[in-house]
């Protein structure tokens, strides 16, 4: 596999709405456009195929991997466009009372080469009546996941997991030199922390970034930040998605620079495991990288 080639990456701006049919037809127009302006790795936001609130609303639409309708068409569209897709999430039937939040890599050959369930759930109280209860609805996933690209690995992560600076550092050792972050963050929180976040994620682990967004005032009252972006390892934005409107924007991608901004500032050889001082103090509440303790 080479690391030596450039590549275009573009990122799918979307405002899913809460049919899934009328969001397919979104993602599908411009994945197409992407496409036809040279991208070789795309991207789409968070929950691509449905934003909605309503847990019977939500379930009564649901269908499981098997029976999804955006995947399939998804995985045509990445075998007809021969490009790699990453849909940036789908919610999925798990159980009869539970979904899944569920990242993919599609091949050109249209088939999945990885899938990622989100670990993080969205529990949060913003203030002003704004609150979430993503754990309400769905099943956190337990697996980080690490793909192939022609260019590079590959390290899947989904929205709220930007907070947890440990999930990015694991794919990182396991020598991750892109990062997505399919997101649909909101208002509020992005406004605050969406282009901190994503600029530490790729500076302290050398890594491009990859977040496509939801953006706007969506169909169930939701705001979302929109501002899709890619991030270069040293932290600078390649290309960034003005605006709150559904949309693409691509960059370059030089692989090369990896290894160059990890030579440069080399952290990743750098860690050490280390003890609490304070004997009060425990591991517990650390969420610890399994077989890192």
């Amino acid at each position: 596999m080479s690391t030596e080639t450039t590549f275009v990456a573009a990122m799918i701006q979307m405002r899913s709405g809460l049919l899934p049919e009328p969001n397919l037809d979104q993602g599908a127009r411009l994945i197409r456009e992407a496409a036809a302006q040279g991208a070789h790795f795309i991207q789409t936001p968070e929950v691509s195929n449905i934003m909605q609130t309503d847990r019977i609303a939500l379930f009564e639409h649901l269908r499981s991997e098997d029976d999804d309708r955006s995947l399939a068409a998804y995985r045509d569209l990445a075998r007809e466009l021969k490009i790699h897709l990453n849909v940036g999430s789908l919610a999925l039937r798990a159980t009869p009372d539970k979904a899944v939040n569920r990242s993919f890599l599609i091949g050109p050959s249209g088939d999945v080469l990885a899938r990622y369930d989100k670990i993080h759930m969205f529990d949060i109280d913003l203030g002003g009546g704004e609150s979430y209860r993503e754990s309400a609805n769905y099943q956190p996933g337990e697996t980080a996941v690490i793909a192939d690209l022609p260019w590079g690995r590959l390290g899947m992560t989904i929205c709220y997991d930007l907070r947890f600076p440990a999930l990015y550092r694991a794919l990182a050792e396991a020598g991750a030199s892109f990062l997505t972050v399919p997101s649909a963050f909101t208002r509020k929180t992005g406004e605050a922390h969406w282009h901190t976040l994503l600029r530490a994620r790729a500076i302290e682990n050398g890594c491009f970034v990859f977040a496509a967004a939801q953006a706007g005032l969506h169909e169930n009252r939701r705001e979302t930040f929109g501002h899709s972006l890619i991030v270069d390892p040293w932290g600078a934005i390649l290309a960034e998605a003005g605006g709150l409107e559904p949309g693409v924007v691509l960059a370059t991608i030089d692989p090369a620079k990896v290894a160059a901004a990890r030579n440069a500032v080399p952290s990743l050889q750098h860690g050490r495991r280390f003890s609490f001082a304070d004997h009060k103090s425990t591991g517990d509440h650390l969420h610890l990288v399994r077989g890192s303790a």
